[in-house]
Order: structure tokens, then C-alpha cells, then sequence
């Protein structure tokens, strides 16, 4: 039974308090989920969620995918634009050949 207070939402970062606990030894599965009312299987999910956030975190730089996420968000912005002067160019064609729906 533990003597800390009942916890019904586990956020990120309590998570990954408990999983660096067990990573350095402090803790076991078992020990952590009877201690936190958990079961092992819960526990083992979140330290696979966590290694699957570690390979994604070290195959690249954040600046660098900062960057190629403001060079997308540039590219659909061009697009955008090419779109809406199109769009306002048929519209205008349309109106001149008499083909307007209105």
C-alpha cells in the first residue's frame, strides 16, 4: 500500500520520472507499479513509447527539423497563393465567357 496520494492522471513528465527511476535502478517494473497502483504491462507500454521517442529524438538535430517545418510551411504557402490567383483567374475567364453559375 502506498502512502503517497492516489494519482488518476499520469502526465509526461510523471511518466518519465518513473521510467528515468527505472532506467538508473532506483525502482523495478514490479516495484513501481505496486507502488503507484499500475499494472507491469502499463509500465512496460510507457518504456516503449519512451525508447520509440529516443531513436526519433537522436536521428535528427531540432534546429534542423525546425527549419525543414518552416521550409514546408513556406512551400504551402507559395501553393496557397498560386491556387487562390488561379481560382481568381478562372473565376474571371468564366465571367467573361457568360459561363457564371450563380
Amino acid at each position: 500500500m502506498s502512502t503517497e496520494p492516489e494519482i488518476k492522471r499520469w502526465t509526461a513528465k510523471r511518466k518519465a520520472a518513473l521510467i528515468r527511476e527505472i532506467y538508473k535502478g532506483q525502482t523495478t517494473v514490479p516495484e513501481a507499479a505496486r507502488q503507484h497502483d499500475l499494472t507491469p504491462s502499463e509500465i512496460e507500454g510507457w518504456i516503449e513509447e519512451a525508447e520509440a521517442g529516443i531513436e526519433n529524438a537522436l536521428q535528427a538535430n531540432p534546429r534542423d527539423v525546425a527549419e525543414q517545418y518552416e521550409q514546408k510551411l513556406k512551400e504551402l504557402h507559395e501553393a496557397y497563393g498560386e491556387a487562390m490567383l488561379e481560382n481568381k483567374a478562372l473565376k474571371k475567364l468564366h465571367r467573361h465567357l457568360g459561363l457564371d453559375e450563380d
